[in-house]
C-alpha cells in the first residue's frame, strides 16, 4: 500500500507536549495524519471540540502531512471514513501498554485496523491531560512550571477557562 494514512485519536483536552511529539513523530512515519479529537464519556471537557481543533490545529499548522478533526461515535467508524488504515496510540508505561493492546486487538478483529505503538519519550512519560487540569484547577498555574508539560498558548487558554469558572 503506497499511501498508509494515520489517526491519532484522543481527547485532547487539553493537548500536552507529549501529544504533540507523537503527532510530530508519526507525522515522519504516515503519510498523512489526523489527529482525532472524540469525546471520553468518563472525562468532564473543559475545552469544546472546536476549541480542541482551533488550538490544535495552530499548534500543528507547520507539519505539512498532519490535520485535525472531531469526531463522534466509535474511532474504527472515524478511521473508515477517513481512509484510515492505521491508528496511532501513544505509550507511557507498562500500564498504558495493557489497557492499548486490549484495544488494538479489539480494532483489529472488529474493524479490521492495525494500530501503531509509539513509545512516549522520556521527557513525558508521565505527562497526563487529567492531572494538569486538576493542578491549574486547584490554583497551580505557575506557567514556569507548566509550560514543560503543554504550550504556553494551551496552558493560557486552560487558565482563562478556570478563571471564568
Amino acid at each position: 500500500m503506497s499511501t498508509n494514512i494515520a489517526i491519532f485519536p484522543g481527547s485532547f483536552d487539553p493537548i500536552t507536549n507529549g501529544h504533540l511529539d507523537i503527532i510530530q513523530r508519526a507525522g515522519t512515519l504516515f503519510s498523512k495524519v489526523i489527529v482525532a479529537i472524540g469525546h471520553n464519556p468518563e472525562k468532564v471537557d473543559v475545552f469544546t471540540p472546536d476549541e480542541r481543533v482551533e488550538m490544535i490545529t495552530e499548534l500543528v499548522g507547520d507539519l505539512p502531512h498532519v490535520s485535525v478533526a472531531a469526531y463522534s461515535g466509535l474511532t474504527i467508524d472515524f478511521a473508515r471514513r477517513s481512509g484510515a488504515n492505521v491508528i496511532v496510540r501513544g505509550i507511557r508505561d507498562a500500564s498504558d501498554l495493557r489497557d492499548e493492546l486490549q484495544a488494538a486487538n479489539t480494532n483489529l478483529i472488529v474493524g479490521g485496523i492495525e494500530t501503531a505503538f509509539l513509545m512516549a519519550s522520556e521527557q513525558f512519560a508521565l505527562t497526563s491531560s487529567t492531572f494538569i487540569k486538576q493542578i491549574v484547577s486547584m490554583g497551580g498555574k505557575e506557567s514556569t512550571r507548566l509550560s514543560s508539560l503543554i504550550p504556553k498558548t494551551v496552558l493560557e487558554k486552560l487558565q482563562s477557562k478556570y478563571a471564568d469558572g
